[in-house]
């Protein structure tokens, strides 16, 4: 049985990935097999997590898998592992806006029934610590917060200040972390930068928090509590679906460019029948010999803009396979590059729209339904998704769009393309919680791999688009 210990914090900025990914690659050096394991939507810290563990980096979030699935495809990700470390999200308490903390770092340490230990950054804290804690603590006496990590301690004296407060309310101290420059990982508009984008680079920044925690934190003392109360939840969640016939290849895009999803999808096309084939845009001038189907996920596209547009012989075979009628399925990213151009640099073309970066974040979840079918979903799925982009498109969706939601305004948004074989949208889905759609594509790709050379590409569906009751219904917060 796997043991698991959730990192939680106060607030964001306050070091979790820090120590989250530092305990898992010390934990891994000391010979244990690490689960990581990351609260939310989070698309980065996965990537450090799986460098840290050398195990898939995996998301943990009710919101868009629903609760009964927390569970299962945790024990999915942990199976093998004797100790699994769960990044928090945001602060302890903070989920969903407008529920009572629903997504939030407690909620799921609940489903999973684990200690949480709180990262605090000390800077600016003495003895009143203490209050911090006592209320964190008896906030929601059902959350096991079983104790402190202490972050940016500023000296001795500091520590022993602080340790005195945390033994006034009595939380066990696991470690103590000294300023340390050498952990730093750079940012950017979005969050740190992937770390596959960050190289030989990643590996010297978890290094050394590896270092660090291991130098500062009780290693045999958190193991402990992971392991005390540990027990089974629900069996492991399980990608085997209907597989379609034919093994057709599914070109999904990677590389740095292309870095935002989850680890479930390609084990679900892989459950489907597919043929998984790694494709880095910013590199390879070709799709796969036999490309039946094309998803192009997440990621920094407006990094690589003019190295996306350099490589014209790939964006000329992407333009030419949804000429051909090859299935494509692409989120945000993905979207971009389909688009006629980024920032001025010609892209794909696929898409009659335009794409610009902006100075505005569009963040959160989105209570999603599908206005018409699709290569992906049948017409009325409802879906939780969501957008995390500083980056605009024009138009904002197509004649038919991908998805529709209700905003708290009462108006009625759409976001996405839908034409011929292609579903290009904004919002990111947790394919886990529709695995339907990923059997699907799979079998609309395989139909496309069995037939002919040269087939007759698919006609585009012109109809001008109007919401129907249920999508007006349908709302987001």
């Amino acid at each position: 049985m796997t043991g698991r210990v959730v990192i939680a914090a106060p607030s964001s900025g306050s070091g979790k990935t820090t120590v989250a990914t530092g305990l898992m690659a010390a934990l891994r050096r000391r010979g244990h097999t690490v689960a990581p394991a990351k609260v939310g939507p989070d698309y980065i810290d996965p990537g450090y997590h799986t460098l840290a563990s050398g195990r898939p980096g995996r998301n943990l979030d009710p919101v868009l898998v629903g609760e009964s699935l927390v569970a299962p495809l945790f024990a999915h990700g942990a199976r093998g592992a004797d100790v699994a470390v769960v990044e928090g999200v945001m602060g302890l308490f903070d989920g969903r806006i407008g529920t009572d903390g629903f997504g939030s770092t407690a909620h799921v340490a609940r489903l999973l029934g684990a200690p949480v230990v709180l990262v605090v950054d000390t800077r600016g804290h003495s003895a009143s610590l203490a209050a911090l804690l006592h209320g964190f603590r008896g906030y929601r006496p059902d959350v096991r917060l079983s104790g402190v990590i202490l972050n940016q301690v500023g000296s001795d004296r500091h520590e022993r200040v602080l340790r005195d407060a945390c033994a006034e309310v009595g939380l066990q101290v696991f470690g103590a972390l000294r300023r340390h420059a050498g952990v730093d990982v750079p940012s950017r508009h979005l969050g740190l930068v992937t770390a596959a984008e960050h190289g030989a680079a990643a590996t010297r920044a978890i290094d050394a928090m590896a270092e660090l925690v291991a130098a500062s934190v009780a290693l045999d003392g958190i193991v402990a509590l992971a392991r005390s109360g540990a027990r089974s939840l629900a069996p492991p969640w399980d990608p085997g679906i209907e597989a379609a016939p034919g093994r057709p290849v599914v070109a999904v895009a990677g590389g740095p460019a292309f870095t935002f999803g989850y680890a479930e999808h390609t084990e679900l096309l892989r459950a489907a029948g597919a043929t998984v084939a790694v494709v880095d845009p910013l590199r390879d001038t070709g799709l796969p010999d036999g490309t039946a189907g094309i998803v192009l996920p997440g990621g920094f596209p407006e990094q690589y803009a003019a190295e996306l547009s350099a490589n014209v012989e790939l964006r000329t075979a992407v333009a030419a396979a949804v000429a051909a009628g090859v299935p494509v399925h692409a989120e945000c990213a993905g979207l971009l590059y389909l688009a006629r151009g980024l920032d001025g640099h010609p892209m794909c073309g696929v898409l009659d729209a335009d794409a610009v970066m902006t100075d505005r974040l569009t963040l959160g979840y989105r209570d999603v339904v599908a206005p018409g079918g699709s290569s992906l979903h049948a017409e009325g799925t409802r879906l939780t998704g969501h957008e995390f982009h500083r980056t605009a498109i024009t138009p904002a969706h197509g004649e038919r769009p991908a998805w529709c939601w209700r905003e708290e305004s009462g108006r009625v948004r759409s976001d996405g393309f839908v034409s011929a074989a292609v579903h290009a949208s904004y919002v990111h889905t947790h394919p886990a919680a529709c695995p339907a759609a990923i059997s699907r594509f799979v079998a609309r790709c395989s139909a496309r791999s069995s037939r002919k050379a040269n087939p007759t590409p698919i006609a585009a569906h012109n109809t001008a688009w109007v919401p129907s009751e249920a999508i007006r219904n349908s709302q987001s917060t």
